[in-house]
């Protein structure tokens, strides 16, 4: 591994964190769109059946996994006079707003037309997100070798991805429901939807003009599969993979969940349903800024475990304590658990880059795309399962789309998928981290041992 001259201490100004930050700021104009919006939007506004919904979710991000790994290796293994990572963003800045116009477009067809449709742009739009995220989450290791300042820039990364979603659930409740759509929700969201896609892709290109990769390496000359080898002989990054997967189901479901409940159990108006959602996304905003000044002081995986277990039990107060007639404790609440649970959001980015590095030590190859292949996989197994399990939980209870009155039991169940299941998946995370720590503690040292015997050689 190679330093820039000068660089060695990583520190990073404040102009690169920030376009290192709208890097995630686009990719979340998307992935909140997709986390809070997409099911409600497929359920009411494009009118599929949430069963159909939960596989296609599944099927999409199955095949969307499978193909990560080649991203990860292409991104490992092609370097351009701009590095291995930076020129995608600014290559793939269409497209990918493309792909986010074509997904929320309702086709004039049948239903098996806007079914096909809806599995065509929704593929698209996965497979852009990936050329996009792999070599973006990827970029951080080689930007500074200084642990503190990943973090930092996490920081500001996170914040300005909890800004971008911010920006998604004020605007897209509010515009698309006003009068300037003449009550046409499906050109309301198209519509919005395209400008917001032109603001991700100025990010983009702002990201690859701001960020700079200080940190080379060899190209790596082992295939795909023994690449994969390592990374799943690096137990501290496999453990990351798994809280992954588990953390990103329960936020994932809670969030697409959030204006069912807002709109359905709580029985708020498009307003109040904005305010909901924003009280979540300003919450997240909150979590961001105080991570990064609680680190500081605290241990961060003692922060990652606590907070999880946190929210598994705020979640279900929620269940317990709030009813149709209690909206102001709905709101109290959502607000704590939101704040609560992202709290471990700048933290566990920062983990991936440590444990490449640990990978390194022990390994003596430094495999940095597979490594965070492994994580963007895993997201995307988490997403599919998490639509899968709202689209037939909402076909298990009941649910019909647009305003049909909804029994008690549909009503309870939106609750149960909103509140329980989440809940049940945080109690989970927290008791995986507690175990990365006490596993952390044992590698470390082991590493160390391990360098010195090399050097000693």
């Amino acid at each position: 591994m190679k330093v820039e001259h000068g660089s060695s201490a990583g520190e990073l100004q404040t102009r690169e964190k920030i376009g290192y930050g709208a890097g995630d700021f686009a990719i979340n104009v998307a992935y909140a769109s997709m986390m809070l919006l997409i099911t409600y939007f497929y359920t009411d506004i494009y009118q599929l059946d949430p069963v159909d919904l939960g596989f296609m979710f599944v099927a999409v991000r199955i095949v969307d996994a499978l193909l990560t790994p080649i991203m990860g290796f292409l991104t490992d293994n092609w370097q351009t006079r701009w590095g291995r990572y930076r020129h995608y963003f600014v290559l793939l800045a269409i497209p990918f707003a493309i792909s986010i116009v074509l997904t929320f477009t309702t086709p004039d067809l049948s239903y098996t037309g806007k079914l096909i449709w809806a599995y065509a742009s929704y593929g698209f739009f996965s497979l852009m997100f990936t050329a996009i995220t792999i070599p973006y989450i990827s970029i951080l290791g080689v930007m500074t070798a200084d642990r503190n300042e990943r973090l930092s820039a996490s920081g500001f990364r996170l914040f300005l991805a909890k800004l971008a979603a911010l920006i998604v659930v004020i605007c897209v409740p509010i515009i698309t429901t006003s009068s300037w759509m003449q009550g046409n929700l499906q050109s309301g969201y198209q519509w919005v939807m395209a400008f917001m896609a032109c603001v991700a892709a100025l990010c983009l290109c702002f990201c690859f003009a701001t960020v700079k990769e200080r940190i080379s390496f060899a190209n790596i000359q082992i295939n795909l599969l023994q690449q994969f080898k390592l990374v799943v002989r690096n137990r501290l990054l496999m453990l990351l993979a798994m809280s992954c997967v588990v953390s990103t189901m329960g936020f994932m479901m809670r969030g697409a969940m959030a204006i069912y409940f807002a709109k359905y159990y709580l029985d708020l108006s498009s307003l109040g349903q904005s305010l909901f959602l924003v009280t979540n996304v300003s919450a997240s905003i909150l979590a961001m800024m105080a991570s990064t000044w609680i680190t500081k002081r605290y241990s961060k995986i003692k922060l990652f475990y606590k907070s999880q277990l946190l929210a598994g039990l705020v979640s279900l107060a929620m269940f317990v304590l709030v009813s149709p007639e209690w909206v102001w404790l709905a709101f109290v609440l959502f607000f704590i658990l939101s704040f609560v649970v992202d709290l471990h959001a700048p933290v566990f980015w920062a983990a991936i880059a440590d444990a490449v590095d640990y990978g390194e030590q022990v390994q003596g190859t430094r495999i940095v795309g597979a490594s965070y292949c492994l994580i963007s996989m895993s997201q995307k197994i988490a997403i599919g399962l998490s639509g899968a399990l709202v689209g037939l939980g909402l076909g298990y209870f009941g649910y019909q789309s647009a305003d049909v009155g909804l029994q008690p039991a549909t009503t309870q169940g939106i609750l149960i998928l909103f509140a329980i299941v989440p809940a049940v998946f945080h109690i989970m995370v927290g008791m995986i981290m507690k175990r990365y720590r006490l596993l952390q503690r044992h590698e470390s040292r082991l590493a160390k041992a391990l360098v010195k015997k090399r050097l000693v050689v």
